[in-house]
């Protein structure tokens, strides 16, 4: 199986790379819109500013090739930033349009917990998965379902595509589901085991 990552210069490649290898999947790095769009499975991570990250994925033609690979039911994952991205709105720095996949808001982690929180989340948390098909992406037990976050905004929205949260004194989304999309806001590829028993439910997923 081959596994496209999206390049777009936001994202920590390398460890997701390392991370697919690991699991025996064939993983290719591309910034090409042509090979993301016929893509086989496509992961999108992402770490930094949410406006220059939307402005090299519209500018490449990368948001138009996701939007074709979406289309076409090529399973996707997205990864920390790389799952804001998929929102209706981010505001960091400005209020940016996103990929529109998900309804919703992104913003900061302390205009939806208050202030008791240290921002950024950074570390290992334990989440809440939803009952579903969601649940089929992760462990039974409370141990497996620890992952390692590092994030300063977070997805607000009444959708019900909501997979799983983590606990900041108040809930938080930490995962989303609809139809070929799964995104999460942790890090699989920094979270160990845990991790890797992750990508590979992603890797097995038939939607």
């Amino acid at each position: 199986m081959t596994v496209t990552v999206v390049d777009y210069g936001a994202g920590n490649i390398r460890s997701v790379l390392n991370a697919l290898a690991y699991t025996g999947a064939d993983a290719v790095a591309s910034a090409i819109p042509e090979s993301v769009a016929n893509a086989e499975r496509i992961v999108l991570p992402g770490v930094g500013a949410a406006g220059s990250a939307l402005e090299v994925l519209r500018n490449r033609g990368l948001s138009e090739a996701l939007d074709k690979a979406r289309a076409r039911g090529t399973p996707i994952l997205g990864i920390c930033l790389g799952m804001q991205l998929l929102a209706d709105e981010l505001d960091e720095f400005g209020i940016h349009p996103g990929l529109g996949w998900i309804g919703g808001r992104v913003g900061p982690i302390s205009e939806h917990v208050g202030t008791d929180v240290r921002i950024p989340h950074i570390g290992w948390a334990r989440i809440d998965p939803v009952d579903g098909e969601a649940a089929s992406f992760f462990g039974r037990n409370e141990k497996s379902n620890h992952f390692y976050f590092c994030h300063t905004n977070c997805l607000q929205t009444s959708s019900p595509v909501v997979a799983a949260t983590v606990d900041l004194t108040t809930p938080v989304v930490a995962a989303v589901l609809k139809e070929n999309v799964f995104a999460v806001q942790f890090h699989p590829e920094k979270s160990q085991m845990n991790g890797i028993r992750l990508i590979e439910a992603f890797l097995d997923w038939t939607p």
